[in-house]
């Protein structure tokens, strides 16, 4: 199993299709999602992702914005195995470090809340809609 943080330019043609490929059938095909996944914040994001027997299992996107640094897209190909956990506990020292800072903001399904929780992120805001989805905000703080 390898972790891999790479910044766009750095991906692999066949990187990037797995990674568009993984993306598309998560937030599409399982969870219904119709969004223009495609949305140029990829050009400026830190891509955290896990392969396993070279594919990928699990997947996270950072990159700063008005609020602050982000993370997004947030996904694993096996649920339960606890891919995503492993993927975060990795990606957050690496995006604290790579953003120099020590916040990091989520827009977090409302299912998924708990899973976030025992990583240390804390709900900042009333459930929203995204996408059809609800979410709720969550933050994390480095050193907490």
């Amino acid at each position: 199993m390898n972790f891999h943080t790479k910044r766009f330019d750095e991906l692999t043609t066949r990187e990037l299709y797995e990674i568009l490929k993984a993306r598309s059938e998560i937030f599409l095909l399982e969870q219904g999602i119709v969004c223009q996944d495609l949305d140029d914040v990829d050009y400026t994001s830190i891509h955290c992702f896990i392969e396993d027997d070279d594919k990928l299992v699990a997947y996270l996107r950072a990159y700063t914005d008005d609020e602050g640094t982000k993370i997004g897209r947030v996904l694993t190909m096996t649920h339960g195995v606890g891919f995503g956990r492993l993927l975060m506990e990795k990606s957050i020292p690496v995006v604290t470090r790579q953003f120099n800072t020590d916040r990091i903001i989520l827009h977090a399904q409302t299912q998924a809340q708990g899973f976030y929780e025992k990583l240390g992120f804390s709900v900042i805001s009333n459930e929203f809609l995204e996408e059809g989805v609800p979410h709720v905000t969550m933050e994390f703080k480095a050193g907490i």
